[in-house]
């Protein structure tokens, strides 16, 4: 079948190209933003690639539209589709029906640590020999790559609760039907769709509607706002992970990094875990993805030593490389109060200052959200550390500058912080490279926009 992709450089919509363009699909796609890496990885497949969504680049000959949830009515591509009665589907929509009917899907659901757990799972079925199936919003170092069918039963798909696509408004995961899910946590999140965290859990729910009750339920069980979802109904066995006495799978820390850890079952040491991931936060990955792992059977002992040799991901607290002055930059995804708070904690777990550069993904979530990242910046970093925030990257409409980084630099100063705007991205490289000191770690924090890695290593190279 000959496919095209709207909105294919996105990283769950380049790994549906890549996964149908390994089914035999041809495949072609277009996108607001064609770059570098995952225009590279799909040109490598063939896939032709459209610079902007004029209609003409999507060909007569094309059978199915699948469109990207960053489009919306109004859009030109998406206008003549409609217009000219084609026929089109979301992503997550084609990956349900067409790659995983006969295989044991593996959903890993939350609103942090899903690409970390759902790569660490993957990675720990592909150590036991199982060749698993995967699509991840990531790019796993020990694959290379986002999406693979593979040749075993299990299927690795990391569960996201954004919406699917501008014709259906349910969170993507209700289409998988997975046998096994993962819930890593529950946070207000996507303040663009969702009200509130009752909102967020109602989807949640109904992901938990449809695992089967031979299936199995593994839960953060450390976190409230999972309990009350659990609460709502549940039909499936239930397993949990976390810090509580009471949890199945719990962790005793031998090094305050996390770069050394004791597993527990039951309250019974069942393996001991070095790796080169650090953070309190990728240890409860780490655990998530070994009690699912044994749920399909693979050895509890397997499933640890593979830690080992886990990689990690790009843009997840990557380290870039340090200069020979001393300076080390990181480059990673925190992009919500969360996801910084975590990174924010493995920075300080060390001994040196840390320069914040943080580069919100639009004004709407910054609205909302303003106030508690100001609060995680301010709480997380110390009186010598410095917050740099860059005006966000912003996709049409109004701009109320009042809801802009300036008012976060404000509200950091309030909570005792440290923190300047520059409202360029080049701009904020410059002031980087001027005051970076050796010793200091330089962070690169931001979602959305792949081009911040390219500045991450553009700002290691400038400090020569």
């Amino acid at each position: 079948m000959k496919l095209h992709i709207l909105g294919i450089c996105g990283t769950f919509m380049g790994g549906i190209a890549a996964l149908a363009r390994e089914l035999g699909h041809d495949v072609s796609g277009s996108d607001a933003n064609v770059y570098p890496p995952m225009s590279s990885q799909l040109e490598a497949l063939g896939i032709a690639l459209s610079q902007g969504y004029a209609p003409a680049h999507i060909a007569a000959a094309a059978e199915q539209i699948v469109v990207g949830n960053a489009l919306a009515r109004g859009n030109p591509s998406v206008e003549a589709v409609l217009d000219a009665g084609r026929a089109y589907t979301s992503g997550a929509q084609w990956l349900a029906e067409n790659v995983l009917p006969g295989r044991r899907t593996l959903a890993v659901a939350g609103t942090h640590g899903k690409t970390t757990t759902s790569s660490l799972l993957a990675f720990i079925l592909e150590y036991a020999g199982r060749d698993p199936g995967f699509l991840i919003g990531g790019v796993p170092e020990n694959f290379g790559v986002s999406a693979r069918i593979g040749s075993g039963r299990e299927f690795v798909v990391e569960a996201d609760e954004y919406d699917t696509a501008f014709f259906d408004k349910r969170s993507k995961f209700v289409h998988y039907r997975p046998w096994l899910a993962i819930l890593n946590n529950l946070e207000y999140d996507h303040a663009d769709i969702f009200p509130d965290v009752a909102a967020i859990q109602r989807q949640f729910h109904h992901l938990l509607r449809t695992v089967p009750g031979n299936g199995r339920l593994i839960v953060n069980g450390d976190d409230d706002n999972l309990a009350q979802v659990l609460a709502m109904g549940c039909w499936t066995p239930v397993e949990t992970f976390g810090e509580r006495e009471d949890a199945d799978w719990r962790a005793q820390l031998d090094a305050a990094d996390g770069s050394a850890f004791t597993v527990l079952y039951r309250g019974a040491a069942v393996g001991e875990a070095r790796w080169s991931l650090l953070g309190r936060h990728n240890v409860m990955n780490a655990l998530a993805a070994i009690a699912a792992a044994q749920a399909v059977g693979v050895a509890i002992a397997d499933a640890v030593a593979a830690l080992a040799e886990f990689k990690g991901l790009a843009r997840r607290f990557d380290i870039v490389g340090t200069s020979p002055s001393g300076v080390t930059v990181i480059d990673d995804f925190g992009h919500n109060p969360e996801k910084a708070a975590a990174t924010l904690r493995t920075l300080k777990s060390h001994p040196g200052r840390v320069l914040a550069f943080f580069q919100p993904h639009g004004y709407g979530p910054l609205k909302q959200m303003g106030a508690e990242l100001a609060e995680t910046f301010a709480r997380e970093l110390g009186p010598e550390d410095i917050t740099l925030l860059c005006d966000p990257v912003y996709f049409g409409g109004t701009v109320d500058r009042s809801e802009g980084s300036e008012r976060i630099v404000d509200l950091i100063a309030k909570h005792g912080g440290k923190a300047l705007c520059i409202n360029t991205r080049e701009g904020c490289g410059d002031w980087l490279v001027a005051n970076a000191q050796p010793g200091d770690r330089i962070a690169v924090m931001g979602a959305r926009d792949d081009t911040l890695s390219v500045f991450a290593r553009d700002v290691l190279e400038r400090l020569g």
